[in-house]
């Protein structure tokens, strides 16, 4: 992931990645396993652009080693994201 375009993506003049200690009492998520699904808070979540060229995505299941599989149509059934161009 590009930084700079995803601040750009957020109208934010900069983001960076959470430090580990803060993730758990944010998200309920440890390391390793935080997924977009499920956050005790509700925050904006961005996928890449590309993503619309694949037939499925997978990304975490909230849990170390657990994965989820599913289609864009899929997800928003579950979750609001929008898609913009944040990769290198």
């Amino acid at each position: 992931m590009d930084l700079k375009k995803a601040a750009k993506s957020v109208g934010e003049k900069k983001v960076e990645m959470i430090a580990s200690k803060e993730l758990l009492p944010l998200t309920g998520y440890i390391h390793g396993g935080c997924s977009p699904i499920g956050m005790r808070k509700n925050f904006r979540t961005i996928i890449d652009s590309s993503a619309e060229n694949c037939e499925t995505i997978m990304f975490s299941g909230g849990k170390i080693g657990y994965q989820i599989e599913t289609t864009l149509e899929e997800l928003k059934k579950a979750l609001s994201f929008e898609l913009r161009d944040v990769s290198e």
